[in-house]
Order: structure tokens, then sequence, then C-alpha cells
């Protein structure tokens, strides 16, 4: 305890927080309370700190309420949730507390947790949106049966919940014709969850914690290849023919996409949202203007190269090269390590984007081996896999996927 007050007391919010996300439930929510009053008293959040104050007097429902609704609002859910278990305690058919709960639970990706605090009280809830919920967060926990059998339960919904309703029959759906789903299973149900395709695998760290998603990763002009190659193995597998490369407004995005043009033989051109038959290509959703991606034209595909599974993009990408906590783009400043063993920094390439995707194109797109302990991932295995799905792939708006679903990976501050 004395040290999350030396962090308080020393302005380091971020060290706090992290201290706090391991041992804030074990914590007594008064002592919590009293430390993010503090912090959010430095970070100039006004809401934080009036709801903190509060709890830190008094430990009852409402105040309880009031802080996990600020936690939830700030960012910082994993701190909703001991407080909104205990006011749940107090009135436990209080369905306001529970919806709340619900919320911080998904926030930090605790599916089941959410379907154990949904269950018990479901039947005395509006299904819309109690059981709708406890289908969503059977799904994204795993458990594909239990979801069906609740989605099966659901009324038809008024008009405000019927796009829920559609984006959770469109995931059954794609969960079935990507199944059987191991729990290990990321190319399955990343299409199951998303609708988009995963191209590569990550082979580092497959059995330590990562199945098939990167942490850091510094990119290269061979990987870019990679991942258009199977790209290119992808729209082939699914009988897809695009007309053109729309390319993104971002330099990272221009500079993939016009290898893509050249390796597909397709004119390039700035990307419009109503052109038909466009492959638009991004190098990182997060690092471009995604305006007007999400509902897509008639045959358009958007592929992204380098896609962020812990700060996911507003919108999912119909094909994702590989999934990444951090990538640094080839061209990007690199850190690099000299023979005496000392780090640099090596500025950026600042080459013609022309060029660059021409080295790209040049690259020999071998697969890295990585650790030895990714399962073997060839390109007639995932070509199967896009012919198993195709009748459910490029159907729906492309929505945002805030959670990993079922197939954990370890991430890194």
């Amino acid at each position: 305890m004395n040290h999350a007050w030396a962090l308080l007391e020393s302005g380091d919010i971020a060290g706090l927080i992290r201290h706090l996300r391991f041992n804030a439930e074990a914590m007594e929510p008064g002592e919590v309370a009293r430390l993010m009053e503090g912090a959010a008293a430095l970070s100039g959040f006004e809401d934080m700190r009036e709801a903190a104050a509060a709890l830190a007097v008094r430990q009852e429902p409402q105040q309880l309420y009031d802080f996990g609704f600020a936690c939830v609002e700030r960012g910082v859910a994993f701190l909703a949730i001991p407080a909104l278990r205990r006011a749940l305690e107090m009135m436990p058919d209080e369905p306001v507390l529970l919806m709340e709960l619900v919320s911080a639970l998904e926030r930090e990706n605790r599916h089941a947790e959410a379907v154990a605090a949904l269950e018990p009280r479901v039947d005395a809830l509006d299904p819309w949106p109690a059981r709708y919920l406890l289908a969503y967060n059977a799904l994204f926990s795993g458990d594909l049966d239990r979801a069906a059998r609740e989605a099966a339960r659901l009324p038809a919904p008024d008009g405000d919940w019927a796009p829920a309703r559609d984006r959770l029959a469109r995931m059954l759906a794609r969960a079935r014709a990507a199944g059987p789903l191991g729990s290990r299973d990321l190319r399955g149900w990343h299409f199951a969850l998303g609708g988009g395709v995963l191209a590569t695998i990550s082979p580092y760290g497959f059995d330590e914690g990562m199945t098939g998603r990167y942490a850091y990763t510094s990119d290269s002009f061979a990987l870019c290849r990679r991942t258009l190659d199977r790209l290119r193995l992808v729209l082939d597998a699914a009988g897809r023919r695009p007309a053109s490369v729309g390319l993104l407004p971002d330099r990272s995005s221009r500079i993939v996409g016009l290898a893509a043009a050249r390796l597909l033989g397709l004119p390039a051109e700035p990307f419009a949202p109503d052109r038909p038959g466009a492959l638009v290509v991004a190098y990182d959703l997060n690092e471009t203007d995604a305006d007007g991606l999400r509902e897509r034209a008639e045959g358009q595909v958007l592929f992204e190269h380098a896609s962020c599974w812990t700060d996911p993009p507003v919108v999912s990408a119909d094909v994702a090269g590989f999934l990444h906590q951090v990538a640094v783009a080839p061209w990007g400043e690199q850190l690099r390590v000299t023979p005496g063993g000392e780090t640099q920094t090596a500025p950026p390439d600042e080459r013609p984007e022309e060029e660059l995707a021409a080295e790209i194109v040049a690259a020999e797109p071998l697969p890295d081996d990585g650790d030895d302990g990714a399962p073997p991932d060839p390109g007639e295995r995932l070509a199967g896999f896009v012919r198993a799905v195709a009748g459910h792939w490029l159907t729906g708006p492309r929505d945002m996927v805030r959670s990993p679903g079922p197939v954990p990976s370890s991430r890194f501050a």
C-alpha cells in the first residue's frame, strides 16, 4: 500500500494504474477511491475526482455505482469491477448495477465472468439487453453452443436493437462456417467475430502465450510481400478479382497499395468509398482515415497489412495480414544494435513511395520459421479455410471488434 501512495506522491499516475491493475481487487474500495481521487486531480478528471471523493467517505451502492461508472468512462474499467460487485452484494436485484458490471467486464474482455454475472438473473430482466448480452458474452468466451441457445430464445427486438440482433446472427453463422473452433484457433475465431480472414499466424511464442499474435514486431519488406502474396491467395480461393486498388491517404498505406497494384496487375487510384470492385489497401487502419469504410461498396475488399489487436481499428478489415500490439514499418524510424552492442536510432527511410513499393515487390517472401512453436500454416490450409467460409465473407458492415475473443494472447505495457 505504501508503494501505491509513493507512486501517487511522485506523480507517476501510469505506474499507479499499473499497480492497481494487479492489486485493486484485494483492496478496500475506500482505499482505492482515495488513491484515485488524487490521481484524478492530477490528471484533471473532475468527474472521476468527485466520484472517488464521495466513495472515500461513504461506501454505499450509489457511491460505488458512481465510481464504477466513472472508471468505465475513463478507460480503467478494471477498477469498476470490484466496486460494482460490492454494490451488487448490497442490492442483488438492481439491474442498473448488473448492467454496469457487465459493461466493465466486457471492456476488460472478461466475458466468462460476464456470463456468470448475468446467468442467475437473466430470466427476470428485459431480454434486450440482458439475454442478448448473455449470448454475446458466451460467444466471446468461446461457448458457441450456449451463445446459439440464448440467441434462439431472444424475442424480436424493436428498431433500436435490430442491428445488434443482426450482428450476433452474422457472428454465429460465421462461427458455424469456420468450425469446429478450438480454444487456440486464432484464424477461425478472428473470422467468426469480425468477419475478416487472418492471412498469417505469428511463429513466435505460440505456446508461451501469444497463440498466433505478435506483441512487438519490427516489420520488413519481406513480410509486406508475404502478406500481399497471402492476400492474392485469399482472393483466388474466394474467386474474387478486384478491378482496381484504392489508395488510402497515409504514406504507409500508399506504399503497400502501390506494391499490391503491381503484384496484382491492377490500376491504382485514390480511395473512393462508392467505387465498386476496389481492393482498398491499408498499412494499419489506426494510422489512416477510415471514413467511408464501415459500409462496403459492391465487390469492395479491405486489406490491412498490420492490424493492432490491443487497440482495434474502428472497422474490421476483410483480410488482415497479421495481428500485432506494436509494429514498426520497414521505412519508419528503427532501433538498431551496433557491432559494439550499443542501441542507436536509424532515421526513417525517406525514399519515394514508388521506390519503396518496388522494394516490397522485389523482396523474397519466405516464411519466417520463428521459434518452431507455431503450428504449420501452409498456403493450402489458408486457401481451404477461405473456400469453406466464402459464403459468409464480405457480408454485413465492417463492425469494430473490441475484444480478442476466446483466444488469449499475452500483452505488454
